[in-house]
C-alpha cells in the first residue's frame, strides 16, 4: 500500500520537475545559440554544444580542468556546454617561426637572428601523453623557448651552414627523449643580424679564411698528384721489372731447350758410334772365328796344294830344295798351332 503510494506521488511529482527542467534548459540553449558567436575562441569553445574539428586536427576535451582521454575526428561533435572544454590540436605538418633571437658569441659581439622556422608534426597517438605533460602550448616549451637556448649553444662555435642540420639535431634528440610524439621536419635559420664594422672583419675574415682553404687544397692537390706520380713510376719500374724478368725466363728456356738438344744430339751420336763399334768388334770375332775355324790340317793342305800347284817350277830328283822342306815343316807348325788353340778353348769353356 505504501508503495503504490509513493510511485502516485512520483509520478504526480515528475511532471512539474520536468516543466521545470525545459525552461532551465531552453534558456541556456538560447543563451548559447546567442551568446556563443560573438564570444571569444575559449569561450565559444566552453559554451558550445555542437563543435567542428576541421581537417588535420583532432578533438581534445577537458572537464573541470582535467584532460580526458576522448580524442575526436575531424567532423561535427557534441559536448557538454560550461562543462567540457574542447581544444583542436594540430596533427599535421606545421611550422612555427621564432623571430628575433638575440646570440652572443664568443668575442662578445650581441647578433640577432631575424626568423628561425621549425617545421614540425605531432604524431596523433602521442596527442594525449604531450598534451598532459606540456598543455596544448607545447611547442613553446619545446621549440620556441628551446631555440633560445639551442642557438646561444651554437652560434658561437659554428658556421652559418652547420647551424640549420645542428639545431634540428638538437631539437630532435630532447624531444624523442621527454616529447617523443614532437617530430622535427626541418629547421631554416635566417642570416643573423650583425653589426657592420664586425660584419667588415667577419667578411675579411671568411675571405682569408677562404684563401686558407683554397692553399689546403690546391696543397693536397700537389700533394695527390705527387703520389700520382710517384705511383706511376713504381707502376712503371714494376712493368719494367715483370719485362726484364719474362724475358731472362725466356732466355733461360731457350738455353736449357738448346742444352738438352745438344745432350739428346751427343747421345744419339755416342749410341750411332757405340753401335758402329760394337758392330766392328762383332764383324772382327766373328771374322777371327771363321779363320780360325778354317785353319784345320785339310784346309792347310788344300792351300799348301794350292800354293805349290801355282808355282810355275817344278822341282824333280833326289834332292828337293829346302825351301818346300821348310813350307812343310811351317804347315805342320801351323797345325800344331791351331790344334794347341782348339785345346786351350775346350779347357776354357770347360
Amino acid at each position: 500500500m505504501d508503495s503504490q503510494h509513493q510511485t502516485r506521488i512520483s509520478q504526480t511529482r515528475d511532471p512539474s520537475s520536468t516543466s521545470i527542467m525545459l525552461p532551465f534548459l531552453s534558456f541556456i540553449l538560447i543563451a548559447a545559440l546567442v551568446l556563443v558567436p560573438s564570444a571569444s575562441p575559449s569561450l565559444k569553445n566552453t559554451m558550445s554544444v555542437i563543435h567542428q574539428v576541421p581537417e588535420g586536427h583532432v578533438g581534445v576535451y577537458w572537464r573541470g580542468g582535467a584532460l580526458l582521454k576522448t580524442i575526436t575526428e575531424p567532423g561535427f561533435h557534441m559536448k557538454m556546454p560550461f562543462l567540457t572544454q574542447f581544444e583542436p590540436v594540430q596533427v599535421t605538418l606545421q611550422t612555427d617561426e621564432v623571430t628575433d633571437i638575440p646570440c652572443g658569441t664568443k668575442g662578445g659581439v650581441m647578433i640577432t637572428f631575424g626568423k628561425i622556422e621549425v617545421v614540425n608534426r605531432l604524431h596523433k597517438e602521442s596527442v594525449y601523453e604531450t598534451l598532459l605533460n606540456y598543455g596544448v602550448q607545447y611547442d613553446k616549451t619545446w621549440i620556441y623557448d628551446k631555440i633560445h637556448h639551442e642557438i646561444n649553444q651554437f652560434c658561437s662555435s659554428h658556421s652559418l651552414q652547420q647551424i640549420d642540420e645542428k639545431m634540428k639535431d638538437a631539437l630532435q634528440v630532447d624531444c624523442t627523449r621527454y616529447a617523443p610524439g614532437i617530430e622535427i621536419i626541418g629547421v631554416r635559420v635566417t642570416k643573423p643580424n650583425i653589426p657592420e664594422n664586425i660584419s667588415h672583419n667577419y667578411e675579411q675574415m671568411e675571405e682569408e679564411r677562404t684563401k686558407g682553404l683554397i692553399a689546403i687544397e690546391k696543397q693536397k692537390v700537389s700533394e695527390k698528384e705527387a703520389e700520382t706520380m710517384k705511383k706511376m713510376a713504381i707502376s712503371e719500374a714494376e712493368k719494367n721489372a715483370n719485362v726484364s724478368k719474362i724475358l731472362m725466363e725466356q732466355k733461360l728456356l731457350e738455353k736449357d731447350s738448346a742444352r738438352k738438344q745438344e745432350e739428346i744430339e751427343n747421345a744419339m751420336y755416342l749410341a750411332r758410334e757405340k753401335s758402329l763399334a760394337d758392330a766392328d768388334f762383332y764383324r772382327v770375332i766373328r771374322e777371327a772365328e771363321a779363320n780360325r775355324l778354317k785353319l784345320t790340317p785339310e784346309f792347310l793342305e788344300l792351300k799348301f796344294i794350292e800354293s805349290i800347284a801355282n808355282n810355275t817350277k817344278i822341282f824333280f830328283g833326289d834332292k828337293i830344295p829346302n825351301m818346300i822342306l821348310d813350307q812343310r815343316l811351317l804347315r805342320n807348325f801351323l797345325v800344331e798351332e791351331v790344334s794347341r788353340g782348339e785345346t786351350q778353348k775346350t779347357k776354357a769353356d770347360i
